[in-house]
C-alpha cells in the first residue's frame, strides 16, 4: 500500500494553502514527482478484470476499431471485448476504483487538504498507445495523476465559457481545441486542472491514469433536490387561503396582500438554516452511481465489536458508504452517513470527525473511546448495516 507523502512534495514544494489560494479552481498546475517512485496499485489487467463486474461503472472509447468512429460502450464487459480490441486508440474507463480496491483508496489520503465530501471517486484509465477521450472540458476539479507508462497532455489554462461539441458523436468531444501548454507526465507526475479547463490527454505507450475528481453539483440539482426534500414535509392538505378577502378594484389585480401571502409559503422553505443543513448533509453523503450498502448478515454485538477492535480488527468505510459531519453551537454534531443524519450528543461529538476524516479509522484513535457503551452502540449499528466495515480475522 502507498504511504502518504508529505504534501509539500505532493503540490510541487507548495503548502495546501498556497496551493488552495493561488491555483485551486483559478488555473492549472504540472507537479513533476508529486508521489516520488510511484507504481501503480493495480495493473492494466485488473483494470479490465474490474470492467467485467456487474456494479461497477465502466466505459470503453474506441477511437478506432469500433462499429464506427469514437464508439462509446458501458460495461459490464466479457474477456472476448478485451481480446478483440485492435493494438492501439481505444481507452477503457472504471470508474469509483478508490472504492473497489483498498490500495487505490488510500490515494485519497495524500489529498486531506480538501475536505472529503468534496471528492467523487479515483477513476482509472487505460490505454495503449495513441489511446485517448478527445479534447474535452470537466465541470469539476480534477488531479491527474500518472500511473503507468507516458501520456502527453495538452490544455488550456483560460476556462471554456461556451464550448461548441463535435455533433453526432458518442463521446463529447470539443469542436474547437486551441492548447496553450503541451506536457508529458511520468509515473508520479501530477497535472491539477481545474472546472472547464480544456485538455486532452494521449498515451504514449501502455498508460495508466488516476484521477481524482471532485463533487461540483450544479445548482439546479442543490434546488431541484432540496425543494424534493421540502415537498415530503409539507401537508398535502394545506392550501393556499385568504379568509380576509375584500372587494377588489380591479378584478385582474394580484394584490400586494396575495402577493406577499406567496412569498411566505415559499420562503417557508428556505429560512430555517438548521433544516437547510441536515438537507445538505444528507444530500452531500448519498452514495453515487446506484451503490448501496448492504446489512451483514451476522450482526456484531457492540462488546463483541470492541473486543474485536482491541484485539487488533481494522475499522474502515464501506465500499459503497460516504460519511460527513457537522457541529453546532450548542456541542452537538450531526454524523451523516449514505444519506441519513443522526444527531450526537457534545460528549459523543468527538465520533464526527474520528469516523469521517479517514477511509481506514486508525485503531489507536478508537482504543481510547470502546469503553464509551453509546459509542459502541454506535459502530455496531454502523458496522452491521454495511457503512463501516470491520476486518476481523478471527470471525
Amino acid at each position: 500500500m502507498q504511504t502518504a507523502t508529505p504534501t509539500s512534495t505532493l503540490l510541487g514544494g507548495r503548502s495546501p494553502a498556497e496551493f488552495l489560494d493561488t491555483y485551486w479552481q483559478k488555473k492549472p498546475l504540472v507537479i513533476r514527482g508529486a508521489l516520488p517512485d510511484f507504481e501503480s496499485p493495480l495493473a492494466p489487467e485488473e483494470l479490465a478484470g474490474l470492467a467485467c463486474e456487474e456494479g461497477v461503472t465502466s466505459r470503453l472509447i474506441l477511437e478506432h476499431g469500433g462499429e464506427y468512429p469514437w464508439q462509446l460502450k458501458e460495461g459490464p464487459f466479457e474477456e472476448a471485448d478485451f481480446l478483440s480490441l485492435p493494438e492501439t486508440h481505444w481507452t477503457v474507463l472504471v470508474q469509483e476504483v478508490d472504492r473497489l480496491i483498498p490500495e487505490v483508496g488510500a490515494l485519497l489520503d495524500h489529498f486531506r487538504f480538501i475536505p472529503r465530501w468534496r471528492i467523487d471517486d479515483i477513476m482509472v484509465s487505460y490505454a495503449p498507445t495513441h489511446g485517448n477521450v478527445g479534447a474535452h472540458i470537466d465541470n469539476y476539479d480534477v488531479f491527474l495523476l500518472q500511473g503507468l507508462g507516458q501520456r502527453e497532455w495538452q490544455f488550456g489554462h483560460a476556462p471554456v465559457e461556451d464550448e461548441t461539441i463535435v455533433p453526432e458523436r458518442d463521446v463529447r468531444m470539443l469542436a474547437d481545441f486551441s492548447p496553450d501548454e503541451t506536457v508529458v507526465l511520468e509515473p508520479g507526475d501530477m497535472l491539477y486542472l481545474p472546472p472547464r479547463i480544456a485538455h486532452h490527454g494521449i498515451a504514449r505507450d501502455d498508460c495508466m491514469t488516476y484521477s481524482i475528481g471532485f463533487r461540483a453539483p450544479s445548482h439546479q440539482q442543490l434546488i431541484g433536490d432540496f425543494v424534493s426534500d421540502m415537498l415530503e414535509a409539507i401537508d398535502p392538505n394545506a392550501r393556499y387561503a385568504d379568509p380576509d378577502l375584500t372587494p377588489p378594484e380591479h378584478t385582474g389585480a394580484i394584490r400586494p396582500e396575495a402577493r406577499e401571502r406567496v412569498r411566505t409559503i415559499l420562503r417557508s422553505l428556505t429560512r430555517d438554516d438548521e433544516a437547510l443543513d441536515r438537507w445538505f448533509g444528507r444530500y452531500i453523503t448519498e452514495p453515487s452511481r446506484g451503490r448501496m450498502a448492504f446489512p451483514l448478515e451476522e450482526p456484531f454485538a457492540p462488546d463483541e465489536l470492541a473486543d474485536a477492535l482491541r484485539g487488533g480488527a481494522v475499522l474502515r468505510h464501506g465500499a459503497a458508504s460516504r460519511l460527513a459531519f457537522m457541529t453546532h453551537d450548542d456541542g452537538t454534531v450531526s454524523l451523516f452517513a449514505d444519506g441519513n443524519a443522526r444527531r450526537l450528543p457534545a460528549d459523543l461529538a468527538f465520533a464526527g470527525p474520528l469516523l469521517t476524516d479517514r477511509a481506514v479509522i486508525p485503531a489507536d484513535a478508537l482504543a481510547s473511546h470502546l469503553d464509551t457503551d453509546a459509542f459502541t452502540q454506535m459502530l455496531a449499528e454502523l458496522v452491521n448495516a454495511g457503512i463501516l466495515d470491520v476486518m476481523c480475522p478471527n470471525r
